[in-house]
């Protein structure tokens, strides 16, 4: 006896979401998109994705919803807004947000669904543009059991790992402690590539050397990937995360602030620990 597949919606499908599509696709799934880039439709349209105008639409004739919108306005207004999805969407259904927002956004998120008989799947991912071509990304759910396993049937076609951390939040709160830590090391980073450029060291025989040693990092592995784009985001979120815990955290700040001038620098002007083509 073979199960139904669920009827996909994704709504952002940007440089992560493509990919994604790419592979639910390649494995049997129906899939339909929102985004307000045309150009972004274009592309998911020649992967076989189907179009729809708004999330109410999507809603309509989905049963399993991913999200990749950035913010967290965005996520409330695309499920809860005018034409947001949760309103279309049929009982039993999922909203997998894998955005990267506030624990508390999801909970929210959460109540309101299953208000309305649908569930939320916490389901952030990690790793990067890289591994979603490939279809190696890692997802960090947080949920119920049966939800998880719903999600685990759709996710395991572009995520290689699959960690379950416990609730609704606890997702979003692995992922602000990944990311916490992402620039924690990518900060390091830049400090640590200044101080050894002065002395004139072959800085990419440097990081060979380190990649050996405790000095390794991920940050360091992918350094030609990191920009720093969502940094302040992130690091915002973390800031508020201890806020509500009153709980003082001299280095998550300091690396808050940092991060606003690394993504001038990274952009412009960065440490040569990639060696030139």
């Amino acid at each position: 006896m073979t199960t139904k597949k669920a009827r996909v919606g994704i709504i952002g499908v940007g440089r992560m979401g493509q990919p994604m599509v790419k592979h639910m696709i390649k494995h049997g799934y129906d899939v339909t998109a929102v985004d307000v880039s045309k150009d972004n439709l274009a592309k998911v349209a020649e992967m076989g994705a189907k179009i729809a105008d708004t999330p109410a639409a999507l809603g309509a004739v989905s049963d399993f919803i991913i999200l990749g919108v950035g913010y967290d306005e965005e996520v409330n207004e695309v499920t809860l807004g005018g034409n947001g999805v949760l309103a279309a969407l049929p009982r039993g259904a999922i909203i997998a947000v894998s955005s990267t927002v506030s624990p508390d956004t999801v909970k929210a998120l959460d109540a309101a669904a299953r208000a309305r008989g649908c569930d939320v799947l916490d389901a952030p991912i990690c790793r990067g543009r890289w591994f979603a071509d490939e279809g190696k990304l890692l997802a960090l759910f947080g949920g119920r059991d049966e939800v998880v396993a719903r999600g685990r049937e759709v996710y395991s076609t572009f995520a290689s790992d699959i960690a379950h951390l416990g609730d609704v939040g606890h997702g979003q709160v692995a992922k602000a402690m990944n990311n916490m830590l992402l620039w924690v090391t990518s900060i390091g980073l830049i400090e640590a590539g200044r101080v050894a450029e002065s002395t004139g060291i072959d800085l990419p025989k440097l990081r060979e050397a380190l990649m050996l040693s405790s000095g390794k990092s991920q940050a360091l592995e992918d350094w030609e990937q990191t920009s720093f784009t969502w940094a302040l985001k992130d690091m915002q979120i973390v800031s508020k995360m201890a806020d509500q815990a009153g709980l003082s955290l001299p280095i998550a700040g300091a690396v808050k602030e940092l991060v606003k001038e690394a993504r001038r620098v990274k952009a412009t002007n960065p440490p040569g620990w990639s060696r030139k083509a």
